[in-house]
Formats: C-alpha cells, structure tokens, sequence
C-alpha cells in the first residue's frame, strides 16, 4: 500500500524538553494506525505539529505527496487532514442533525442562511441522515446534543467531521471518558471506516488500539522506538520494558 503521510525527523523542543525527537513515521493508506506510548511520550504534541497547530523545529511532513509541513490548520483541513480533539466541541443548542448539516454547510460552500430555512434544504439535511446513519445515531437526528449521552455526542463529532470529506483522521483519544458500552459502540463506528479513510489513533484504551489497529507505532519520548502490527508489538521486548515497565 501508499503511504498517504510521511513524517521524517520530526523535532520540537520546549525549552530543554524535547517533546518531539527525531520523529519518523509512515502511514499507510487505508489502515487504522495507532500511536501509544507512557503519559509524556509526546503524542499529542507529535498530532499537533501533524495537524498544523504546532510547527516543528526541524524535520518534515508529506501527506497526500505534499510536503505541508509548514501549512497551517485550516489549509491541511481544506487538503483532506482532518483532527478531532480529546474534548468534545459540538453546537449544544443545535440537534444531532443541525450539527451535521452545519459540517456539510461549512465545507461544500453553501451560504449561511438563515438557519430555519437551512433546516428545509435537502442538499443539506439528506447527506447529514446519512452520516448519522453511518455512525449509528439517525434515530437520534431530531434531539438536541445536550440530551446525548457523553459517547454519542463523541460520535456526533466524528459524524461531523466525516461530513468534511477528510483522506485522513488524526484521533486523539476517541474514548476518552467513555464506559465499555461507549468505547464498543465507538469502534463499531471506527472499524467500517478502514479502507476508506486513514485514521492516526492515539489512544490509551489498549482493547481498543490492538482490536482496530492495522500497525501501532510506540513512542518513548518523544522517539518511536519500534512500529509493527498488533502481534508483533505486543510481543516486543523494548516495547514490553519501555511502556509497560517490564523487566
């Protein structure tokens, strides 16, 4: 397979931490990649410099055959790299399917009308049905996300950026402040994406990275120290005294 993001020599430095060393990383496309490692090792600080929050030092980004490493967010966005945050953003006043069509509204163009008007557009709210139906929530289109539980406004906001079209998805803790119910429901979401979307997970739940993972990547600070498949990482002795802290 392609590799769709290339990461070569990646460094940040904050001060005299060094949250990002010597990064090196290739995605291919199509797969559910994780990323894991111990609380430090610099994984949301290396999602951030791929997404275009934080620049890097040194080193270099390719996504898609394009070096964007000094791109901001918004352009990386718009060229199909698409991040989702550890805390949920939605329009709390707005229905699950408000949310969705306002995604839809932002990134085909349309112009912002009047929003009771919008509600009436087809264009708008027939393609929003369907990502909900894609994530499992069309039965809850007309309730307003405040009334959702904690795992199904998560699955709203993957909804929405679905609905911007992505090549790729940087995930940052997906599961975060879910129960098994929510994280299982979550990957039932995640797992059909394969093969369609390329997704970077990073995640703490291990189930969750070794069930949906084609490759795991581990990082120890802010360096990966080894990338393979599921098998193959959990039967690394480096990865075993590194982030499990075995001897």
């Amino acid at each position: 397979m392609a590799n769709i993001l290339k990461v070569t020599n990646l460094n940040k430095s904050f001060g005299a931490l060094h949250a990002t060393d010597n990064l090196s990383l290739e995605i291919e496309e199509g797969t559910i990649h994780g990323l894991i490692g111990p609380n430090g090792a610099g994984k949301t600080t290396a999602i951030n410099q791929l997404s275009g929050e934080l620049m890097p030092d040194r080193g270099t980004i390719e996504f898609d055959g394009q070096d964007v490493t000094h791109w901001p967010i918004f352009k990386r966005a718009q060229f199909g790299l698409q991040r989702s945050y550890q805390i949920t953003s939605l329009f709390p006043d707005f229905t699950a399917l408000d949310n969705v069509a306002i995604a839809i509204q932002a990134t085909d163009g349309h112009s912002f009308r009047f929003w009771g008007k919008a509600r009436e557009d087809k264009s708008l709210i027939d393609p929003a049905m369907d990502i909900l139906r894609q994530v499992g929530l069309d039965h809850l289109a007309h309730r307003p996300v405040t009334d959702l539980a904690h795992g199904q406004q998560r699955q709203i906001e993957l909804a929405m950026t679905l609905a911007t079209k992505p090549k790729m998805l940087l995930l940052d803790e997906p599961m975060a402040g879910m129960g098994k119910t929510e994280s299982h429901d979550m990957m039932e979401v995640l797992r059909p994406l394969k093969g369609n979307i390329t997704i970077l997970m990073v995640e703490h739940d291990m189930d969750v990275v070794f069930a949906l993972a084609d490759k795991i990547s581990v990082l120890v600070r802010g360096h990966c120290i080894v990338t393979g498949t599921p098998d193959e990482i959990r039967t690394n002795a480096d990865v075993r005294t590194a982030y499990l802290g075995e001897g």
